[in-house]
């Protein structure tokens, strides 16, 4: 039955683990990437068990989730592990986080706008092609020389 209270997480030690072929499969990351994101500082040392297999919490799992997001939207890897260098700095950080995802904010909003440009002028000469092949088209229909 349900009180209606939250439910308390469970403490991180019994917080349920996943491991790296599961965070693997859930992030599409290959485990060599994984473990260079760990290397490189992108994520902080991942959990082991006795026989020194990682295992992954909840928040190592949003944690990757959202450095995929960086990375899809083009940071760079140095700006990332800038970034995860700040946030794991805690929370005396957070106006450098804040600019760094503001400015990161603005460059893809650029490119999103470079990119709707591009776009545009794809659409324009798709359209003339078009156009093209509907004329030469016309031009090869029989009786297509006689007045209407």
């Amino acid at each position: 039955m349900s009180s209606g209270q939250p439910l308390k997480p469970l403490p991180r030690d019994r917080e349920p683990t996943l491991t790296i072929a599961q965070v693997a499969e859930r992030t599409g990351l290959s485990h060599d990437t994984l473990r260079y994101y760990e290397k490189a500082g992108l994520i902080e040392r991942v959990g082991r068990t006795t026989g020194n297999q990682r295992r992954y919490q909840a928040a190592d799992l949003a944690w990757l989730e959202f450095l995929l997001r960086l990375r899809e939207t083009g940071m760079s890897i140095a700006d990332m592990q800038r970034f995860a260098a700040l946030r794991a700095a805690g929370n005396g950080t957070v106006a450098d986080r804040l600019a760094m995802l503001r400015e990161h904010r603005a460059e893809l909003a650029d490119r999103i706008r470079a990119l709707r440009r591009n776009a545009s002028a794809l659409d324009d000469k798709i359209d003339h092609y078009q156009q093209l092949l509907l004329d030469e088209v016309e031009h090869e229909r029989p009786g297509s020389d006689e007045p209407t």
